[in-house]
């Protein structure tokens, strides 16, 4: 930036020598004839400072483009680091608004608010004070007219800062609500919602243009009086200037001269007045910017390479043990958890079952650090898990969700998501363990077929046995599955259930299940109510012993909900 600066007043200077080069030429021309070396240096005054000009506007854009690309990287590193609680508290859309909309406003602005700032000033002085050696009755009446556009600036800037800050937040909130509406588009066309959705968009698109319009006004109005005053400014100063060379005050050159230095002093004072413009712009669309920087973060994260590096030996089980455990989601809300103490050894499979809502899931969000607990420990081979390293932690953990996200892209991509040293045959070995050998056969271009966004291409069932395979190919020594099998038909259902009773003999293998099946077979089962454990054991022991289980086995369990 500092290189189109100097560009651009280095061409600006040459603009600033070209009206005493024209004085030189017609004082020549009044004497009898021009002389040809003014009018050769004015030709390489006007040709050399259009090119530098030129230059430095290029240099500037550039830089544009990289302080966009810098704020970008920026907020993607911020974003992709935030906590679990944050991002669910703030609309997607509106942080995308913010990694796209808000940047490019940076762009538009940063090059003039700069340029104005450095060389609309410095040329501006320069200006004033060549105008003041040629007449200073003149150039009082421009300073008066440089005095009334500040003011003009000074009351009419501010305003547009608040415009153009409330523009893009109304941007932002069209951004999640069209985000919203994406995000749930087979469900919006099966309910026959499209117009009531369209409706709230439409009320969106039209906050964002009212606020859109009021910025747009105050920037009208800048520029409005700024171009009038300097239209009376010079209609002005032809007078008074008139009426002194008809006095004799000064010559017929001296006037050419100053109302060419006028004529470039008009476009300066419009690109001060358009850089404070582009300054309240810009500092409006970095606020929101700043705002995402402030957010708070977790305290290690991945690095750009992708994904932590996977163990090469065999992984050793890890041991997970809850210590009076107490936890909600917010300030003021309900305790999800209340005063949750079990221990689970290293290796086995161990299943969670309650009712809806009892906090088998948060025991999942906890152990991978998601949330922190807001009193007791959560420990992972016996240490607090938030003493590990974030990343540490995570690489010994594969997780899969209740809701089996995929990811737009290719099958490999999704599956190699975390894991990209696995090699081809360990894709294929994950794929078999999974029953999707057969599937990827079919597919026209194999691990390289794109699934869709949010895996649209795929089945339910699918996507969950690309989940699944996505976590074991991280050669995890704990397994966290969050009711993985619901989709899935009962040949794959049994399929994967001896796929996943093999891999307990491994590592520890952690499942919130819904089926009996998969209870039955499980090493250990912890029964969940209303937040805390209620009873802990094999599936005849509870049977035996626990009135919840025998009822959850009979119905629940026994429906396969």
């Amino acid at each position: 930036m500092a290189a189109g600066v100097l560009l651009g007043l280095l061409g600006s200077v040459m603009g600033l020598a070209q009206p005493m080069a024209a004085k030189r030429v017609m004082d020549d021309m009044g004497r009898g004839g021009p002389e040809y070396g003014p009018v050769i240096v004015l030709s390489v005054l006007v040709a050399v400072g259009g090119i530098l000009a030129g230059l430095g506007h290029w240099v500037l854009d550039r830089s544009a483009e990289s302080l966009v690309c810098t704020a970008r990287r920026r907020l993607i590193d911020r974003l992709l680091t935030l906590r679990v609680p944050v991002v669910e508290r703030t609309e997607p859309g509106d942080l995308i608004s913010r990694v796209t909309s808000d940047t490019a406003l940076l762009r538009q602005s940063a090059p003039q608010a700069v340029s104005a700032a450095v060389t609309g000033t410095l040329i501006t002085l320069a200006t004033v004070v060549m105008m003041g050696l040629l007449d200073a009755v003149l150039l009082g009446v421009t300073l008066g007219v440089i005095a009334f556009v500040g003011i003009v600036v000074a009351v009419v800037a501010p305003r547009i800062g608040r415009a153009t800050r409330h523009t893009q937040e109304a941007v932002g909130r069209m951004g999640a609500a069209l985000e919203r509406t994406l995000g749930a588009f087979r469900t919006i066309k099966a309910s026959g919602a499209e117009q009531q959705e369209v409706r709230a968009l439409y009320r969106a698109a039209e906050q964002a243009r009212r606020t859109g319009v009021r910025a747009a006004a105050w920037e009208a109005v800048s520029a409005t009086l700024s171009a009038v005053v300097v239209q009376v400014c010079f209609l002005v100063v032809l007078g008074v200037g008139g009426a002194r060379v008809t006095s004799g005050a000064i010559g017929v050159s001296t006037l050419v001269a100053f109302l060419l230095y006028l004529f470039a002093l008009a476009p300066r004072i419009g690109q001060l007045v358009e850089g404070v413009v582009q300054f309240q712009i810009g500092s409006a669309a970095a606020s929101r910017i700043r705002e995402v920087e402030s957010l708070e973060v977790e305290d290690a994260h991945y690095g750009r390479e992708g994904g932590a590096c996977r163990p090469t030996a065999a992984p050793l089980p890890a041991r997970v043990a809850f210590r009076d455990v107490r936890f909600a989601y917010r300030p003021g809300l309900p305790e999800v958890h209340h005063r949750v103490s079990f221990t689970v050894p290293g290796g086995g499979l161990t299943a969670f079952v309650g009712p809806s809502g009892t906090g088998k899931t948060t025991v999942f969000s906890l152990i991978e650090r998601f949330y922190d607990p807001d009193a007791g420990q959560v420990l992972l081979d016996g240490k607090d898990v938030r003493q590990w390293p974030l990343a540490e932690l995570r690489a010994a953990i594969g997780y899969v969700e209740q809701d089996t996200p995929v990811l737009a892209g290719t099958l490999r991509e999704n599956l190699t998501l975390g894991a990209v040293d696995a090699t081809e045959e360990d894709l294929r070995h994950a794929l078999r363990l999974v029953r999707l050998d057969a599937l990827t056969d079919r597919l026209p271009r194999g691990l390289d077929t794109d699934v869709g966004h949010r895996g649209s291409r795929l089945s339910g069932g699918e996507r969950q046995r690309v989940a699944i395979a996505r976590a074991l190919l991280r050669r995890p020594r704990l397994l966290l599955l969050d009711e993985a099998t619901s989709q899935l038909d009962a040949a794959n259902e049994a399929a994967l259930r001896d796929t996943i009773i093999d891999v307990a003999g491994r590592i520890t293998v952690l499942v919130v299940a819904h089926r009996l099946s998969t209870v039955t077979t499980a090493d250990r089962i912890v029964v969940m109510e209303a937040g805390h454990v209620r009873a802990v054991g094999t599936h005849s022991e509870l049977l035996e012993t626990d009135a919840l289980y025998r009822e959850l086995a009979t119905t629940q369990l026994l429906n396969g909900r």
